[in-house]
């Protein structure tokens, strides 16, 4: 790529110090421009210098490096110039590196010149994103794993496997008058089934994989009053959500997020369930179920100290209906409810108000969503896109196995095969099409 990008590649905020990536073939040029320090020849070390602004004065000093060509992030030519954090300083050295012959980088273009380089697979590209994301140590760690390679290795061994065994089904095709004993279909079928088992169960770490990346969603259901916004309030430790005693404070959904152990925890406070009087309350009723209907997990809060009424009833039953936790609140008023009608469902019995047995809760959510014995290896499925993928493979594989034992002719069971060795190349990028590489870049933040 002949052109040369720049970007700022640090968070635009006041910091101490901040960074801008240039990546091209004209790298050194540019950096010659704005940047006193003699970059060229000490390549991969750290030197001193002073920045110019546009018109040739001095606006800062700092340190510049650079990175020879094919031993870079890119794969191309690259200089890092570190400023002090102001944005104004920033923004005075990037647009005196435009001016001096670098355009500016699209979203996630530093890395998509790495894939397309050679310097990564499209797992390892998109693991970037996953680690500058994650909430966790264990998000983080299996992302950092990710980068190194892991998932691509296992996907790649899945795909050399698959074209070995398609290299036998050619023997088959270029000799169509002998005839196939069965104990040979058997055999390679027997391989067919084992590679199919490894597809899945690769797909199938995603169950547990999207709560380490994603966390899990937990949906706060109930009649009005009975402690759901208290009981957000006592869990997140601070005041986020309105509590009065007047029904329907909250009309629309309320997300915050709180880190538990190891494990993410994404709250809803949803509005009460009950009669609407006005659209913007029927609206908000809506959206709580719909929050409830999407959730990892539902905890249905009732008011301890007064009878169940029909909307008691209604939280109840979407309780038995989905994961759920039923939550007892205001026992510093005592329990009048019978605890059989929750018919065996997790019950937990808390004060809101005094934040007492919300310790409890927590334990019982993470104990449901157990992550800290998921092996975080890289190998583990955190990305949609890579389960469905792999879903897809698996199917073809199996439906190669299957023909092929039931006497089909080889060159049709081989399409087969050869369609999963090119679903596999989706996940690793040997064979993505355009417009998946632009869509998984167009997630990335401009600078990286």
């Amino acid at each position: 790529m002949a052109d040369t990008i720049a970007a700022i590649s640090t968070a635009p905020a006041k910091s101490a110090i901040g960074i801008i990536r240039i990546s091209g073939d004209a790298s050194l040029k540019v950096c010659e421009r704005v940047f006193s320090g003699k970059v060229a020849e000490k390549p991969r070390e750290m030197v001193c210098g002073s920045m110019m602004s546009a018109d040739g004065t001095v606006c800062d000093f700092g340190m510049g490096v650079y990175f020879k060509a094919p031993a870079s992030f890119t794969g191309e030519d690259s200089v890092e110039l570190y400023c002090h954090g102001s944005r104004a300083v920033l923004r005075t050295v990037l647009d005196a590196v435009y001016r001096a012959g670098a355009r500016p980088a699209e979203a996630g273009e530093f890395t998509r010149r790495a894939f397309l380089n050679g310097k990564m697979d499209l797992t390892q590209a998109e693991a970037v994103i996953d680690l500058i994301d994650s909430e966790t140590e264990l998000a983080a760690k299996n992302a950092a794993e990710q980068m190194n390679g892991a998932l691509g290795r296992d996907i790649s061994a899945l795909s050399a496997e698959l074209t070995s065994i398609a290299a036998e089904f050619y023997a088959f095709v270029d000799y169509p008058d002998d005839e196939i004993e069965q104990s040979e279909r058997d055999v390679i079928s027997d391989k067919l089934d084992s590679l199919s088992f490894r597809a899945a169960s690769i797909a199938g770490s995603y169950d547990k994989g999207r709560i380490i990346r994603d966390g899990v969603r937990v949906a706060l259901i109930g009649r009005p009053n009975v402690g759901k916004s208290s009981l957000l309030n006592a869990l997140l430790g601070t005041e986020r959500s309105i509590v009065t005693e007047l029904e329907g404070t909250t009309r629309d959904t309320v997300e915050e997020s709180l880190r538990v152990n190891s494990l993410a925890l994404h709250l809803i406070d949803t509005a009460g369930l009950r009669i609407a009087d006005t659209e913007p309350e029927r609206l908000g009723i809506q959206r709580s179920e719909a929050a409830a209907r999407d959730a990892d997990i539902v905890i249905a809060v009732f008011d301890g100290s007064s009878p169940l009424d029909k909307f008691d009833m209604q939280a109840l039953e979407f309780a038995k209906s989905t994961r759920s936790i039923c939550v007892i609140n205001k026992k510093d008023l005592g329990c009048i409810i019978d605890t059989s009608v929750f018919d065996g469902l997790p019950v937990v019995e808390i004060s809101a108000k005094n934040n007492t047995g919300t310790d409890v809760l927590l334990d019982k959510i993470c104990e449901i969503f157990e992550v800290s014995e998921i092996p975080c290896d890289g190998r583990t499925v955190t990305n949609p896109r890579h389960a469905s993928t792999l879903r897809r493979a698996e199917e073809r594989i199996r439906y190669a196995a299957d023909a092929f034992r039931n006497g089909t002719y080889p060159d049709l069971a081989v399409s087969d095969i050869e369609e999963a060795i090119n679903i596999l190349g989706e996940i690793t990028g040997n064979s993505a099409q355009d417009s998946i590489i632009t869509e998984i870049f167009s997630r990335f933040c401009v600078g990286k």
